[in-house]
């Protein structure tokens, strides 16, 4: 499974990954069907195929994490799922609005896409859904390794 280039993961990959980011820490097969109302050996059998990815470690009886690889994705697919939600809110979709929008088609957004668009809009550092992140990559300092970097403060006039 490619994932580096943002394209890999089914939409449901994604939504249990950022799922993942957000609560961090250990997160149970019985959290997650209960939350997402899928059956418990559905989850597993997708936790398997995603820790088989490199994304999570998997803790028998005890639940999945994201693994240190899995952590930056996670933190590239929560940026691009805010990015996506915040150009919707430019067009008059509420926060919710856009938020629930973006989830039918974020998992077929590239990650040099969601970086062109970063950069096009000055590296914003608020969405509606959170704080959004920024890497080598929006930043302009190569392909982007999901490593977040310190933003310096921008001067008056400095970002359009």
């Amino acid at each position: 499974m490619e994932i580096r280039d943002g394209l890999g993961l089914s939409p449901r990959k994604v939504t249990y990954l950022r799922y993942f980011f957000e609560r961090g820490g250990v997160v149970k097969t019985s959290d997650l069907a209960t939350r997402f109302g899928v059956d418990p050996s559905t989850i597993t059998k997708t936790l398997s195929e995603l820790s088989d990815a490199g994304l999570l470690t998997l803790a028998p009886y005890h639940g999945a994490s994201l693994s240190p690889a899995g952590m930056i994705y996670a933190e590239f697919l929560v940026k691009r799922h805010r990015i996506l939600a915040l150009a919707l809110t430019h067009y008059g979709l509420s926060d919710d609005e856009a938020c629930a929008e973006v989830s039918r088609f974020e998992s077929l957004v590239s990650r040099d896409a969601i970086n062109r668009m970063c950069q096009a809009m000055g590296h914003p550092h608020q969405g509606g859904c959170g704080k959004i992140t920024h890497d080598t990559g929006c930043l302009g300092h190569g392909a982007g390794a999901g490593l977040t970097v310190p933003l310096p403060v921008p001067k008056e006039g400095e970002y359009p």
